[in-house]
């Protein structure tokens, strides 16, 4: 019987995936067979070298998300280097911290075109994609503020609650053109995004006392949802968000 979870044969285009959650996403998927394209501004070199060890063949892509301007371009060089593009990570974000009685404009603008809007246009490029080769997964990179409120990141929440919906809205849209969109929220992960509240020792003291699990998440626990989303393991599932926080979410 076959492998339901085999990403053999499948070509990945991960976007930020040069440390933390990208990082670990790209190589799990390279680890159950795919081969991976990854998009960002920084050079993925740890990433390359840990997805070449495991035999899968690496592109880098360089692009900065921050405005559409790269998102079919992207899309364009992983199909011209590898024939076609099947998966789609939608992991590249940025955030930006502050009370939101002073939250300027140009960070909110920032972090909505970063996280929501280019992930909008991006996605459509891939489903066109997807389209002609009769199918795709998209695995949007949500989190925990998909669900919850948070504090002092009004612009972050906004777009990851919006990102929960998108996905809803595209998955009712494309379900039945062979195209799976799901995301996985995250929780509390040791990656850059969280470096300021690692270091706030009130604020980690209170984080850990609410996980269940009793520490931060690394990104190698995040591969296997995104493997299983990216797999025809989950054919059948759309539409959802997914947490992966250490029991975050039940207490």
């Amino acid at each position: 019987m076959a492998n339901p979870f085999s990403l053999e044969g499948k070509v990945a285009l991960v976007t930020g995936a040069n440390t933390g959650i990208g990082q670990g996403i790209a190589i799990a998927l390279a680890a159950a067979g795919a081969d991976i394209a990854a998009a960002g501004r920084s050079e993925p070199t740890e990433t390359q070298k840990a997805v070449e060890a495991l035999g899968r063949k690496f592109l880098s892509i360089k692009a900065d998300f921050g405005s559409i301007e790269p998102v079919q371009r992207v899309v364009d060089e992983t199909v011209a280097a590898f024939g076609k593009a099947d998966i789609l990570v939608n992991n590249a974000g940025i955030i930006r911290r502050a009370d939101s009685i002073e939250f300027s404009e140009a960070d909110w603008d920032a972090v909505m075109d970063t996280n929501l809007k280019v992930v909008f246009f991006l996605t459509q490029a891939f489903a066109k994609q997807a389209l002609k080769q009769g199918g795709g997964k998209v695995i949007n990179i949500a989190s925990l503020l998909s669900f919850q409120g948070g504090i002092r990141v009004p612009s972050y929440t906004a777009a990851k609650s919006g990102l929960a919906g998108l996905t809803k809205i595209l998955a009712n849209e494309w379900a039945t053109k062979g195209i799976n969109v799901n995301a996985i929220a995250p929780g509390y992960f040791d990656t850059n995004n969280t470096e300021a509240l690692r270091a706030d020792q009130d604020r980690n003291a209170a984080i850990l006392a609410r996980i269940p699990a009793a520490r931060w998440g690394r990104p190698e626990d995040i591969g296997g949802a995104a493997v299983f989303l990216a797999s025809s393991a989950s054919d059948y599932v759309q539409g959802i968000t997914l947490p992966v926080d250490g029991g975050w979410l039940a207490r």
